[in-house]
């Protein structure tokens, strides 16, 4: 065997241990693959029974696997919808960006456009959100250049992250000086915001003030995401090459490979919350944990 073949099977030797020694994955928990034959999933999100929501922007489609086990299409003509999250209400928001805008889908499936613009201008693109504990809608916006768009430039100068007051319906700048962000997720108690900086290959947190303004950037770990998630545990769960999770400290514990070239998101759902769904290219796959999301 060559000495580089020696050396890889030892790093993933040495990665497998760490997963098990942070306990994180049930025993004998693998990797299962529960729905393929997409073009590219993404936005994986859960409501209040456990029920997982994920999208296949280029087939413009918002599928749903429901507690069964079973895979439906949920919605078509979908916005090119990208990121999604489940509101307290239990309504899907879609970050909806074939017109550059956030939508609301109402539980009779009719369409609340609640961005279509900041100060006249159209947004990037938005790419993913999180909802706070009042309500409000944190989301990154990114441009990534889309075949379906007639235009070739961002009407805005920086690829920033706003913040959507549930009250006053005003759309605000929270966060700035990204290349590119990408993932965001807020910790259980509403205090702590992570956003990755994917053109930047870092990762920050921010403290959310009590009028939704985010100060005390702190660089978390100098590695990006497309999208995130977080256990009961505080851990952080990035994505990419795979899944790496890291603790709340920042120090990477387990790394969860996964058999496709690119991994975009994940989230935790299931009946107990202990079932964590990983969408990558053209699939779907679930991993039994040990540790429960914070939905």
């Amino acid at each position: 065997m060559k000495p580089l073949q020696n050396s890889v099977l030892i790093f993933f030797f040495i990665i497998s241990c760490q997963a098990q020694e942070t306990n994180i994955i049930a025993d004998g928990a693998e990797v299962t693959l529960v729905a393929a034959d997409y073009s590219f999933t993404e936005g994986p999100a859960v409501d209040k029974d456990g029920n997982v929501y994920f999208t296949d922007q280029p087939n413009n489609k918002i599928l749903k696997w429901s507690l069964d086990g079973t895979v439906s299409v949920f919605m078509e003509n979908a916005g090119r919808a990208n990121g999604l999250y489940v509101d307290h209400e239990g309504r899907l928001l879609v970050c909806a960006d074939e017109k550059n805008q956030l939508w609301r889908i109402n539980s009779d499936k009719s369409i609340t456009v609640l961005i279509d613009d900041f100060k006249g201008k159209k947004l990037n693109g938005p790419n993913d959100l999180w909802v706070d504990t009042k309500g409000g809608i944190y989301f990154t916006d990114p441009y990534y250049q889309r075949d379906y768009w007639t235009r070739t430039e961002g009407e805005l100068e920086k690829n920033d992250v706003y913040y959507l007051d549930s009250n006053s319906k005003e759309l605000s700048i929270v966060a700035t000086n990204f290349v590119r962000p990408n993932g965001i997720i807020g910790s259980a108690d509403g205090k702590t915001l992570f956003i990755t900086d994917i053109g930047d290959s870092k990762t920050y947190t921010y403290t959310i003030n009590k009028d939704n303004s985010l100060t005390n950037k702190t660089l978390f770990t100098a590695m990006g995401s497309d999208g995130m998630t977080l256990d009961s545990q505080g851990n952080l769960y990035l994505t990419g090459k795979g899944v790496t999770v890291f603790n709340k400290n920042g120090t990477q514990i387990a790394h969860i490979p996964i058999e496709q070239n690119w991994t975009a998101n994940v989230t935790f759902g299931g009946k107990d919350q202990k079932t964590l769904f990983i969408t990558a290219l053209n699939s779907l796959y679930t991993l039994q944990m040990n540790v429960k999301g914070i939905r």
